[in-house]
């Protein structure tokens, strides 16, 4: 009776685990996931930074544009600046009026006028620029996860399959515990390349969609400042 017992007994197998499976995997595993890590924990320092930035900026933009509106005079704008040094359109603020102090001390004439409205049309364009390129900096970076990552997962889930089939074709005998390994490498890298686009591409559109109201907003700014200095130079 005990030996027909033990013949219905399944042997314990032991889980090996998914860091256990990774550090089984060959070379060219390895480095497949080791830059798909790589690139995630790049892509998720960029998300946090730019996620407290551009609320800081939208923040800040939005109580100086209060600011700016509520005031009656530029000097006292320009000199509560220094409060919204997080804001994008402050600092193009800033820009316009330092130009506009030059322009005041050193033109004369309504041709010098004429000329200093372009002046101050271009310097406000170059702020522009300069504060888009700023908070579109390192935003790329996540376009390109979300891009690659998928495929260089797939490049580790391709050789982990071949690895596999390989083995089948090696006159051995096809088994679970033979090729078994080979597929969840694959499996895992395809899951590894997942985790770093998914994110990457969700983050990539949402600080696109603010970049852009921000760069909006300087340039609408940007327009109401010049036709307001327009009015007061006539």
């Amino acid at each position: 009776m005990e030996s027909t017992i033990e013949a219905f007994v399944v042997p314990a197998t032991s889980d090996p685990g998914v860091l256990a499976l990774v550090l089984d995997a060959d070379l060219v595993v390895q480095l497949v996931l080791l830059g798909l890590v790589g690139m995630s924990v790049v892509s998720w320092g960029i998300i946090l930074q730019k996620w407290l930035t551009l609320r800081a900026a939208g923040r800040q933009s939005h109580r100086f544009l209060e600011l700016f509106w509520s005031s009656k005079r530029l000097d006292a704008v320009y000199a509560k600046c220094d409060q919204f040094k997080a804001s994008p359109v402050a600092e193009v603020f800033r820009a316009g009026y330092q130009e506009l102090a030059k322009i005041t001390a050193a033109s004369e004439g309504s041709a010098a006028r004429s000329d200093a409205s372009e002046n101050l049309e271009r310097t406000l364009r170059r702020a522009t620029s300069a504060e888009s390129t700023t908070l579109e900096r390192y935003v790329t970076f996540l376009g390109t996860t979300g891009s690659t990552a998928p495929f260089i997962g797939l490049l580790g889930t391709v050789w982990g399959i071949l690895r596999a089939f390989q083995k089948l074709g090696g006159g051995g005998q096809a088994t679970i515990d033979v090729v078994g390994p080979d597929i969840a490498h694959a499996l895992i890298a395809t899951a590894v390349g997942l985790f770093a686009a998914i994110p990457a591409v969700i983050a990539f559109n949402y600080f696109h969609a603010s970049i852009r109201v921000l760069n909006s907003e300087m340039e609408n700014f940007s327009a109401d400042f010049l036709n307001i200095v327009k009015r007061q130079v006539r």
